[in-house]
């Protein structure tokens, strides 16, 4: 068995890309991977094939970054071919060695729809791409909720749709800053349901979470004079809203409520400040995220009216 990148030789590319899309797990077509290697998202460099000793293709691993990464940031697609017996053990050789190449470990980012476990041919998807990725050194896993907004549209009879708040009055939003943003980031990671935010605090301070998070948010495509202080009318800190954006659409980035103010309604302020935000800038989709068990943010996300579109199984090495 040989694992090699598509730049391997000059038909690499043609093989990764004539690889059926086939089977229980979406996968990409070869129009979309045109499309991503046009924007430099994916690299050819970055796809990987298995390939056994007469050159057929029984394995496929493409992973993406934004146009400007030096590595890839995460796992997009793993595909084996039916007729592999042992599909986990070839997915995590194939893994493998595109990580030594890399010299790191990207996430992998697989999307569920959300009835995934009620599916036997996706439970079995899903168990060996796990088997897989753990064998490989991505060993922490988080389930998330993916949520999205639409901008309102006439339907038939009048049917309600997503929409946006008015301002409630109890908080005031404003700009901030740096430093005013790495506290806000800080006092908000106590007491946080948000997986990695509490994976993250076992290796490391709040205050070097905050500055990670500050750079995060700073690097991904929205911009940094979006970014809002929520506070109380007397001026005391409540909260932090940052609308951000991904490649494809607006983003609801980050958002919380300070620990001494939380269970009071105040997140649904927040979020319809991000949600007016990004619909007075005209976006017609929101796209945001929340680990499944942090049932608060999520009711929250139902209440504003974002709708589960899928389900995310993000697996990741340990800190």
């Amino acid at each position: 068995m040989r694992f090699r990148p598509a730049t391997a030789d000059p038909a690499g590319i043609g093989r990764a890309l004539s690889y059926p899309a086939d089977g229980p797990v979406d996968a990409l077509s070869a129009e979309k991977i045109r499309e991503e290697l046009a924007e430099n998202r994916f690299r050819p460099a970055w796809i990987w094939c298995a390939e056994d000793e007469d050159g057929e293709v029984l394995g496929r691993a493409l992973w993406w970054g934004r146009a400007d990464s030096e590595r890839p940031i995460a796992l997009d697609c793993l595909q084996v071919r039916g007729s592999v017996a042992d599909p986990a053990a070839l997915a995590a050789d194939l893994l493998a060695a595109g990580h030594a190449a890399f010299g790191t470990l990207p996430l992998y980012d697989l999307s569920l729809p959300g009835d995934w476990r009620t599916r036997p041919d996706l439970v079995e998807a899903v168990a060996w791409r796990r088997k897989a990725a753990y064998g490989a050194g991505l060993t922490r896993e988080i389930e998330r909720l993916r949520y999205e907004w639409t901008r309102p549209r006439p339907v038939p009879d009048g049917a309600p749709a997503a929409g946006t708040a008015e301002p409630g009055g109890r908080l005031v939003f404003r700009e901030g800053t740096d430093e005013e943003f790495l506290d806000a980031f800080a006092r908000l990671s106590a007491g946080s349901l948000d997986l990695h935010t509490r994976n993250e605090l076992r290796s490391m301070d709040a205050g070097r979470l905050a500055r990670e998070d500050f750079a995060f948010y700073l690097d991904c495509p929205g911009e940094r004079s979006w970014w809002r202080l929520a506070e109380l009318p007397d001026g005391r800190l409540a909260g932090l809203a940052i609308p951000s954006a991904t490649p494809y659409h607006r983003n609801v980035g980050y958002l919380g409520v300070v620990p001494e103010l939380r269970g009071r309604g105040l997140i649904d302020e927040i979020l319809a400040e991000i949600t007016r935000f990004h619909a007075a800038a005209g976006a017609e989709r929101i796209t945001a995220t929340t680990d499944t068990v942090n049932t608060p943010m999520a009711a929250a996300f139902d209440r504003a009216g974002y709708e589960v579109t899928e389900i995310r199984l993000v697996l990741e090495p340990e800190a």
